[in-house]
């Protein structure tokens, strides 16, 4: 394949995966590590690097974008980002030492595990119940967001250390397969910490460029980031999550839910199969 019609397809390929990246606070990861090792048949070590340094331009793009129109929470944020920091510097350590049909088949079952999650939380409300939980008022993480009739809806966070630890799991997942854990982030957040969807996938969009670039230093300095594959994804991802910014404010959550798990479930199965077949 011409590699002028190779940079184009993944430059396409990469829109679509920062869309739904930004709608469904997935990162563009989950859907851009399977679709190079898949369809282009990248090493997916070098597809994780490239996912990395395109979670940072996605979470600098869409993530600011959210912030001004007030859906983003910037303190709930912060708050876990310390566990995902940490954990992503552990995660990308244990990706250079784990062969790579393992790392195909540790993603999948991660996705498969996140659409069984996301899937069980469509039969429950979509607006979580206010909560009285004192660690949420001292630490001011509840808060509201536009309802998109020019009103606000409140919220209340609860299951506080149940959070932190799950976003600890996220960090390691983000570091060990490059995808920026949004998955795992959001579901944490939505049915953990009892916080709305949009506010859950917007929040996820923020966090996970921080969690990024804190295991990708380790992936650059061993050699795994191509320029050259890393500069379409990343210019393709950034596009594609400024396009899903402005949608999401007018979507519906029944329909981002649906979304976010029919992806998230097809690719699981794509990377389990893909894993296994390549085993030795």
């Amino acid at each position: 394949m011409p590699s002028i019609l190779f940079t184009a397809l993944i430059f396409a390929g990469s829109i679509a995966a920062g869309l739904l990246g930004a709608l469904t606070g997935l990162g563009g990861g989950v859907v851009l590590v399977p679709l190079l090792t898949i369809a282009f048949h990248v090493d997916i070590r070098y597809a994780i690097g490239a996912s990395l340094i395109s979670v940072i331009a996605t979470s600098s793009g869409a993530a600011a974008a959210y912030v001004r129109e007030g859906f983003s929470s910037v303190r709930i944020g912060m708050f876990l980002e310390v566990a995902t920091t940490i954990g992503a510097v552990f995660g990308a350590f244990l990706a250079t030492r784990v062969p790579t049909h393992a790392l195909s088949i540790i993603f999948g079952a991660v996705l498969l595990y996140s659409a069984y999650l996301s899937w069980q939380q469509s039969h429950h409300d979509e607006t979580p119940p206010h909560r009285e939980n004192p660690w949420s008022d001292k630490l001011r993480l509840s808060g509201s967001f536009p309802d998109g009739n020019g009103g606000q809806t409140a919220y209340k966070v609860d299951h506080i250390s149940a959070g932190f630890a799950t976003m600890f799991g996220a960090g390691i997942l983000s570091g060990l397969l490059g995808i920026g854990s949004g998955a795992v982030k959001v579901l944490a957040m939505d049915r953990i910490m009892g916080i709305p969807f949009k506010v859950s996938t917007t929040t996820s969009n923020f966090m996970i460029g921080v969690t990024a670039a804190a295991s990708a230093g380790i992936y650059l300095r061993r050699g795994y980031i191509d320029p050259g594959l890393a500069f379409p994804v990343m210019l393709g991802v950034l596009g594609g999550s400024l396009l899903g910014a402005r949608y999401l404010v007018h979507a519906r959550v029944s329909l981002l839910r649906g979304i976010f798990t029919l992806v998230i479930l097809a690719l699981g199965v794509e990377m389990i199969v893909t894993g296994w077949m390549s085993h030795p």
